[in-house]
Formats: structure tokens, sequence, C-alpha cells
């Protein structure tokens, strides 16, 4: 907060520069590319923070725990479909997978849980519908390739993954502030964490509008597999919010359809907010290897959703 009032003064101050500086047809474009992307997405990721602080206050991991079958593999698919309707942000599904694991969800059930919620839930959809209007298949290849993405690396992890992999920290004693103090805090922290790079991935794109050649741009679109390499990485590095990626995918008009799909769905499955975060939750030694899982499986899945459904 004392960073953004410093940056609101400093932009106060130096309003005449920026009058000048914004007359410039370069700095307009890429001022109107943040301007949209940010107004666009700032609506969803308001509400998905909500959704995600009230799921968090009212819905406990024991009633998600009674949804689940008791054979591992029967639970993935019910733990991924449960995303669906128990919607989270990326940096609250971490936490609650820790949970999960705590009260004896089994380790594969927990992480497919912690994949599927923050990319498959009514607002990511919602939103990415908005971004990509006349696009239904675009909506439909999102959600099949992020919710296969969560299955297949549930089932990979459950045949392949060892318990010893896993940091079994304690987990901390809910707040006792009460259901609405809980909901207010979860949104509040989301908010200010995601908006955060909300901004960042809105400047990223008005910076790539401006600063890559036309040139360069229609070179990777000719070139799919370079293009899909190139937005998996974007993705993992601009971390952005499931709610508000839509909206940063749909800048990169330039590109087909493929790649910024592939972004969609790498972005929640693994970037590096969530590998910092699966690192102090669960170690280092789980993140070194559930990281590069989770991308191999994502880039696959979505290459697979789309090449079917687009």
């Amino acid at each position: 907060m004392h960073v953004f009032c410093a940056v609101l003064l400093v932009a106060i101050l130096a309003r005449p520069l920026l009058v000048d500086a914004l007359s410039v047809p370069v700095l307009q474009t890429a001022a109107t590319v943040f301007v949209a992307v940010c107004v666009q997405a700032l609506p969803f990721l308001v509400l998905g923070v909500l959704l995600s602080g009230a799921i968090a206050a009212f819905v406990s991991p024991a009633a998600l725990r009674r949804l689940l079958p008791s054979r591992p593999a029967a639970a993935v698919p019910v733990a991924g479909a449960a995303g669906l309707v128990l919607p989270g942000c990326e940096c609250a599904s971490v936490p609650v997978a820790r949970r999960l694991m705590g009260q004896g969800v089994p380790d594969a059930a927990a992480l497919t849980f912690l994949l599927a919620a923050p990319a498959i839930n009514p607002v990511v959809l919602v939103a990415t519908a908005v971004a990509f209007p006349g696009e239904p298949r675009m909506v439909l290849a999102r959600a099949v390739g992020s919710l296969a993405t969560a299955c297949v690396t549930g089932w990979l992890w459950q045949r392949f993954g060892k318990a010893e992999w896993i940091v079994r920290r304690a987990v901390p004693p809910a707040s006792d502030g009460g259901r609405w103090a809980v909901l207010a805090e979860t949104a509040r922290h989301d908010l200010v964490s995601a908006g955060g790079f909300l901004v960042v991935g809105a400047a990223a794109a008005a910076a790539l509008s401006v600063l890559v050649p036309p040139a360069w741009t229609e070179s990777l679109a000719g070139q799919l597999v370079l293009a899909v390499l190139v937005m998996a990485l974007l993705a993992v590095v601009l971390a952005l919010c499931s709610e508000a990626d839509a909206f940063v995918a749909a800048s990169f008009t330039m590109l087909p359809l493929l790649p910024r799909l592939v972004f969609l769905v790498v972005g929640p499955a693994v970037d590096v907010k969530l590998i910092a975060l699966q690192s102090g939750t669960f170690g280092r030694a789980f993140a070194a290897r559930f990281a590069p899982l989770t991308f191999a499986v994502a880039v696959l899945c979505a290459v697979g959703s789309g090449l079917v459904l687009l």
C-alpha cells in the first residue's frame, strides 16, 4: 500500500510530463492496451477473490474430504470436478491442499484440487468468454485442457510420487475472528497479491504490443511450436491470477488461438509465485519435482485440447 501511494504521489507531481509523454502515438497505444486489460479484468478479479474468501470462510476442507472416494485413483477426478464448484485462487489453493492432506485426503487428490480449483471455476470460464467474444470454443478448450492437466498430474503423482517428497508441516489453527473476518482477510490478501500481478501482466502486454517488431510476431505466429513454448514460458514468468489472465492472452492478437490457450492452461498450473508457495509449503524436494511435471502435462494437455476443439 505504501508503494502504491508513493507511485500515485509521483504520478500527480509529474502530471505535466506524463501528459506530454502520452502525446507520443506509441505510448498512447501502450497506455490504451494497459488500461483496457486492467479495466476488463478487475471486476472478475474482485469477484474471484470474494468467492475465494467465501469458500475459505464457509467451506471447510473436512467437507470436501467427505465427498471424496476412499480409493486415490477414483478420488482424483472427483477432486478435479470439485474445482468447478469450489473456486479458489492459486495462492489460496496451496494451503487448502495442505489442510486436505493433513485430514487424510490422498496426496494425489489434494494436488488435483490444487490445480483444478483456480483453473476451471465459473468465474474464470466467464472471464474467458468475455475476453474472447465469439470464440466459445476457447472456453471449452480451456476447461477441458485445465481439467485434464489436473487429473493427469494427479494420476501420475498417485502412481509415481513418494510421500517422503512432501514435507508435512503443522497446519496453523483456523482464525477465531469469525467467518466474516476470515472472508474479509482472505479477499483482501488475495486482491492485493493478485492485483499486483495483474498490473505487471497488463504492463507486459502493453510493452510487447509496441516494442516487439511486427516482423518478429509474424514470424512467431508462423512457427506454431515456438509460439507454444514462448507463451508457456511467458505464463510461468508473468504469474497472473487466473481470473485476469484471459484478458492478457486476448491482447496477443497477432498469435493464433492455440498458443494463447497454452498460456491460459499453463498459467494457473505452474508459475513463479506458485513454485515459491509450494516450495515453502511442501518443501523444495516437492517443488523441484512437481513444477516440471505440471508444466509438461499442462503444455501437452493444452495442445491436445486445442488441436481437437479449436
